[in-house]
């Protein structure tokens, strides 16, 4: 077979290869960022455990507090792509401020902290818009395999960055380092500037509208069980997180470049965890699959605060800590992340996401907090033991619930289902509250539609035991029936573009 044949079917389409490629670049350039922006602020400015915990809550207070609102503006916004464009180039400016405040003597926590929160909050931004466009470039039968290489350039990222990062906080020093990231973002914006995809309709605000996402949330049991289990983990792994890099440096006495190396050489598991995914997904069926990925993605980090001892003990419990992790967060993430694409209907998904990030994202200031207050009350190790035990907490969440029971991704038609019953509750019909009668509209829309690009199907009605949404409920020991894609179903055309155009984050 010749190698355009072994290249992935996706990667074959020039809108998505484009946006993919914008979001491996970034990807790589946020791992830099992960490791220097903290790394700035102990060796550069000095930080404490309670100052780190105020850096790491400014980056992620914007979650809280922004999310929800910026996914009900984004939902009447007809090109969610030039919001990411602008997003991508706002924080390009803002990284880059502070390695030249740094050439000048003039770098400050003050500073870190006003950046961390106005990328922060750009971050929302963008995201929010992401799961749009992300619906817009890849069709409902293939959210696995765009997830799972999306996942793929994640676990590269986690290889490539730390490593890379910590390289060059060693030769330029943390701050100088994030040009590299300042730089990535830069290149996210090019390639979001070459695709331009049919995306869905905006929808019009009314009664009901900025509550809407939250309140479809609340009404799905699949949702309800995922946010639960993500919002555990999200605020223990956030306490584990904030004191890491203080925790290896000061305790474990391991410099940057060699913390750097460690991490790159277990985020490989990453790599392992998104090239399986597929298979996993298929052998246990979807919903197992998550469970398995939150379960792998917390465990191993036990070995964090167990390590002590000579150099080679400690590097060898970090690198298996590292590996497991990464195994399971891309199970996690392809898995529960192709479940709620598949989930979401078109005229919510950027209220959804907005709702579902505050109250997943929303706790990981309340985290970073926790961790600054009880690593300066009883120490780092103790700490770090609450992070790491805590967050299999989130077991408890998705064990009881129908996740576990979901064989296969919903099909076009408990896209049918969802959109149909959010278009009941647009008329009232459900008791829960009016949304627009523009949004009943598109939500109706849903049911002759699987999504922007899609061919239109009828409506069908379930049957006994199948799996039909979040809106019809799943009960436990349900499996579902996945549907064959008809023939010749691919990526949607570039709106009025020949397929040579370009690409996005």
């Amino acid at each position: 077979m010749n190698i355009a044949g072994r290249v992935p079917a996706l990667l074959r389409q020039g809108p998505f290869r484009r946006y993919w490629v914008g979001q491996s670049v970034s990807l790589v350039g946020d791992q830099i960022s992960l490791l220097a922006l903290p790394l700035a602020a102990v060796i550069i400015l000095h930080a404490d455990a309670a100052e780190m915990g105020w850096l790491a809550t400014a980056q992620l207070l914007p979650a809280l507090l922004f999310s929800l609102a910026a996914g009900s503006w984004v939902d009447r916004r007809a090109s969610r792509r030039r919001i990411m464009m602008f997003s991508d180039l706002a924080r390009a400016g803002l990284i880059a401020s502070l390695p030249v405040a740094y050439a000048f003597d003039l770098l400050s926590l003050t500073q870190l902290y006003l950046t961390a929160f106005a990328v922060g909050s750009l971050t929302v931004l963008f995201d929010v818009c992401n799961a749009t466009l992300f619906v817009a470039l890849v069709p409902g039968t293939r959210y696995v395999e765009a997830n799972s290489l999306i996942s793929g350039s994640r676990s590269l990222a986690y290889v490539a960055g730390p490593s890379a990062g910590g390289f060059l906080v060693q030769l330029l020093a943390a701050p100088l380092a994030l040009v590299a990231d300042a730089f990535t973002y830069l290149l996210s914006a090019r390639c979001l500037a070459r695709i331009d995809p049919v995306e869905p309709p905006p929808s019009a605000p009314a009664k009901g509208h900025f509550t809407a996402g939250l309140r479809w949330i609340m009404r799905s049991p699949v949702m309800r069980a995922t946010f639960a289990a993500s919002s555990t983990i999200q605020f223990f792994n956030f306490m584990f997180h904030t004191l890491f890099v203080l925790y290896v440096t000061s305790e474990l006495g391991l410099g940057a470049g060699l913390l750097g190396i460690v991490l790159a050489v277990g985020a490989a598991g990453g790599l392992v965890g998104a090239a399986t995914a597929g298979r996993v997904t298929r052998r246990l069926g979807i919903g197992r699959s998550a469970v398995l990925g939150y379960t792998l993605f917390s465990a191993p980090l036990l070995l964090v605060p167990l390590a002590g001892g000579p150099t080679p003990v400690v590097l060898g419990l970090l690198f298996l800590a590292e590996l497991g992790s990464c195994v399971g967060a891309m199970i996690a993430d392809v898995s529960v992340s192709s479940l709620q694409a598949a989930l979401i209907p078109d005229a919510l998904r950027a209220r959804v996401t907005g709702a579902y990030r505050t109250l997943t994202h929303g706790v990981r200031p309340l985290g970073a907090l926790t961790a600054g207050a009880l690593g300066t009350a009883i120490g780092l190790r103790p700490t770090l033991w609450i992070g790491t035990a805590g967050a299999l907490l989130c077991l408890l969440w998705v064990l009881p619930s129908p996740v576990p029971h979901i064989r296969e991704l919903p099909t076009p038609e408990a896209e049918v289902v969802a959109g149909s019953a959010t278009a009941a509750e647009g008329r009232g019909e459900r008791g829960v509250g009016a949304d627009s009668e523009a949004e009943s509209e598109a939500g109706e829309g849903l049911g002759t539609e699987a999504g922007p690009g899609r061919k239109a199907r009828p409506e069908t009605k379930a049957e006994p035991g199948n799996w039909t949404g979040a809106e019809a409920g799943v009960e436990p020991g349900g499996t579902t029936e996945a549907m064959a894609p008809p023939e010749g179903e691919g990526l949607p055309r570039q709106k009025g573009r020949p397929e040579a155009r370009p690409g996005a984050r």
